[in-house]
């Protein structure tokens, strides 16, 4: 996974900060399938994520608009993702919803020299 390539602010950002279980059981590819499906949703804008080898992991989608991510939130097959994840694939897991009113960041592969 690599860093989003994002507009300018403002949008939002949903921030999934999970604790995984041992259990795999279809994880991965209902990830896989999550992604593609989000990326299809009207006012989807990015995607990042990072897993340490403890399960501790953090998701990031990015959004238009609330709207956008209450849409998100209710599509049938992510509601079936979310069920399996609290049954199966996380111990605990927090949600955050956040508008970004401001971003930057440094790209090093370009520095002058």
């Amino acid at each position: 996974m690599s860093i989003a390539t994002l507009p300018a602010p403002p949008y939002y950002v949903v921030c999934f900060s999970s604790q995984r279980t041992e259990v795999e059981d279809g994880y991965g590819e209902i990830g896989a399938v999550m992604v593609d499906l989000a990326k299809q949703q009207p006012g989807f804008l990015g995607f990042e994520s990072a897993r340490r080898p403890d399960g501790f992991g953090i998701i990031n989608s990015y959004w238009q608009d609330e709207e956008s991510i209450r849409a998100w939130k209710a599509v049938v097959d992510h509601v079936e993702a979310q069920r399996r994840g609290r049954a199966d694939w996380y111990s605990r897991y927090e949600i955050r919803v956040a508008l970004v009113q401001r971003a930057y960041g440094f790209d090093g592969t370009h520095a002058k020299e």
